[in-house]
């Protein structure tokens, strides 16, 4: 069972994501970003990228976190096949991605995202864990 789940927002993609952990909820919200964005089953973990970001709130650190993830995409064509979370407070996380450049002979783009919003975003403490909601420009 996946992650996260999609839902309607006008014309653009909304996710609810969830972790058992908040590191786990952020790691889920990366591979939901790529899940959906290619099929994962053809990238290979053959490079690492080492993620920081800085926010001033969970819902600013997560817009921040899942601007860089996009980045790489978007402004390296670099696409993400795993992701751990290795530190994480209510300002800072430090993630290390892994990966592989984007080779169009080799995989193929499902749905572009052009960016993260700050519409509607949510990061809270649950019952089960950690649950968030974001919404993506497609």
């Amino acid at each position: 069972m996946k992650p996260y789940t999609n839902f309607n927002h006008t014309a653009d993609l909304g996710l609810a994501i969830t972790g058992a952990s908040e590191e786990k909820l952020f790691a889920n919200a990366a591979f939901a970003v790529f899940d959906i964005l290619t099929d994962l089953g053809r990238v290979e973990p053959r490079e690492t990228r080492r993620i920081l970001v800085e926010g001033d709130s969970r819902e600013d650190l997560l817009i921040n976190f899942l601007r860089e993830i996009l980045y790489l995409y978007n402004g390296e064509r670099w696409l993400l096949k795993e992701i751990r979370v290795i530190k994480i407070d209510q300002k800072a996380l430090e993630a290390e991605a892994r990966g592989e450049p984007f080779d169009e002979h080799k995989h193929e783009i499902c749905k572009e995202i052009k960016a993260v919003t700050y519409h509607q975003a949510e990061v809270r403490k649950s019952p089960d864990g950690w649950a968030a909601r974001v919404i993506f420009d497609v």
